[in-house]
């Protein structure tokens, strides 16, 4: 001690070491706390990245489902319709065809009755 004082030497030196041990140990508290604080941010950076991950799984199935809902939307005798207008056959043709079909199945016992 420097100076003499009214307080007890005792007292003194015990403030004085837990003043030290505090100082002495205020680094080691510092650190463990920025790698605390690091753990927590790296931990938050996971949740959010697992959060993003479902959310796109969950557009890409949304996407899908529109997908698929659009390709068995199509009408198809509308689909027919228009091969039919592409092919230019019509209800002419159709009955012609039909004839010759019938006609077949005739034979010809029926040829020779007419």
């Amino acid at each position: 001690m420097a100076f003499p004082t009214s307080v007890n030497n005792q007292i003194t030196d015990a403030v004085t070491q837990s003043n030290v041990k505090i100082v002495g140990e205020a680094p080691a508290m510092a650190i463990a706390s920025m790698y605390q604080t690091m753990a927590h941010s790296t931990g938050i950076l996971f949740e959010n990245s697992v959060s993003a991950q479902q959310q796109q799984n969950t557009l890409s199935q949304a996407a899908t489902n529109q997908g698929v809902m659009q390709v068995y939307s199509v009408d198809t005798t509308a689909a027919a319709g228009a091969s039919e207008k592409i092919a230019q056959t019509g209800v002419s043709d159709n009955l012609t065809s039909l004839l010759s079909v019938l006609q077949s199945f005739s034979g010809p016992q029926q040829s020779k009755g007419l």
